[in-house]
């Protein structure tokens, strides 16, 4: 089977992947700082590379992919439920609260994770209808007292909903609820994809340093940030949800981007973004979703799809030649002489 994440996600790269390969090659080094699914790494041409880094600021994200690398068993045994529309707001409502105590953990203990908490995340996402999906911004909380719903905005709330029911995906099911899918084997093909990919949680900038980048040799980086404030894009699709920081990832990759090492792909909508000229581009057509159902500006800005790729990155000329890149040693030692930042 295709490798892929088991829950849905908006703004997934799986049908653009190969395209960002053969721009990026085979670089010694990958890093993507907005992890989501993780469509371009799992797609990424002959498995792992030499060194690999991924991070979501999200930290229900980085915990389900934590716990698919290192306790598959646990994790399939916390998302193989049947669709249950009580389950769905009584765990959404634990995730908020216990769940979200639980790996809080993630952003100070590199090895911690939690099974449970990955398990019902997994699941609920993939019986959820639109965004939202732990993001606590409803108006639902749970009373622990007295064991009843009250509505209002205080603590971590939901927006009660039933379960994805309707069109085709409803009926063949979404993610883990796919009819006749092996949820072992796939968890366990994700974890042994991602044995040596190392997981963070936090700020996207936390992972483009140099002692993350360039420092390791030639280096690929997609940057898929959320998009920016484009008329039609549904806000709040995401729980780590912004409208800004594309601007910010834009600013990062051009600078970054002068450094022959670099070879950076970034993911937009034709328009939003300004690029130098010796940047190229390439449009695409997603597939939309819920983030784009009944919205005329939206629907349209599924052709508007662009990934714009650095100067270092393999020109269209070369596409399908993917070159392999060994560690660069004496210009890693000689960076390491400089300061080792």
């Amino acid at each position: 089977m295709t490798l892929q994440a088991p829950f849905p996600w908006f703004g997934g790269k799986s049908r653009i992947a190969a395209q960002i390969w053969e721009r990026l090659g085979n670089p010694v080094n990958y890093v993507e700082p907005f992890f989501g699914s993780g469509a371009v790494l799992l797609s990424r041409p002959g498995g792992p590379g030499h060194i690999e880094t991924v991070n979501d600021k999200d930290r229900f994200v980085a915990n389900f992919w934590r716990a698919a690398a290192r306790d598959p068993e646990a994790l399939v045994h916390w998302m193989d439920w049947p669709v249950n529309e009580v389950d769905l707001t009584a765990r959404h409502l634990w995730l908020l609260n216990e769940g979200a105590a639980r790996i809080a953990r993630c952003d100070g203990d590199p090895d911690y994770f939690d099974a449970q908490v990955a398990g019902w995340w997994c699941w609920g996402a993939c019986s959820w209808i639109a965004g939202g999906w732990c993001s606590g911004s409803g108006p639902w909380t749970w009373n622990g007292d007295v064991h009843e719903w009250a509505e209002g905005n205080a603590g971590q709330g939901i927006n009660r909903k039933r379960p994805h029911l309707g069109g085709s995906a409803g009926a063949n099911g979404i993610g883990v609820h796919k009819q006749g899918i092996d949820i072992a084997a796939w968890v366990q093909a994700l974890a042994a994809r991602l044995r040596r990919v190392r997981v963070c949680a936090g700020d996207w900038s936390r992972v483009c340093g140099d002692t993350v980048t360039w420092r390791h040799g030639t280096t690929g980086i997609f940057l898929d940030p959320p998009y920016a404030d484009t008329a039609g894009r549904t806000a709040d699709l995401y729980a780590q949800d912004s409208l800004t920081v594309a601007h910010d990832a834009r600013e990062w990759a051009i600078e970054a981007g002068r450094n022959p090492l670099m070879r950076i792909a970034f993911a937009g909508y034709d328009g939003e973004h300004k690029f130098p000229a010796d940047w190229s581009k390439l449009r695409w057509k997603a597939n939309g979703g819920f983030g784009l159902q009944g919205n005329a500006a939206g629907r349209e800005n599924a052709a508007r799809e662009t990934i714009w790729f650095s100067p270092a990155c393999i020109p269209p000329e070369q596409r399908g030649l993917f070159d392999v890149i060994e560690p660069e040693d004496a210009r890693m030692e000689d960076a390491s002489r400089e300061g080792g930042k």
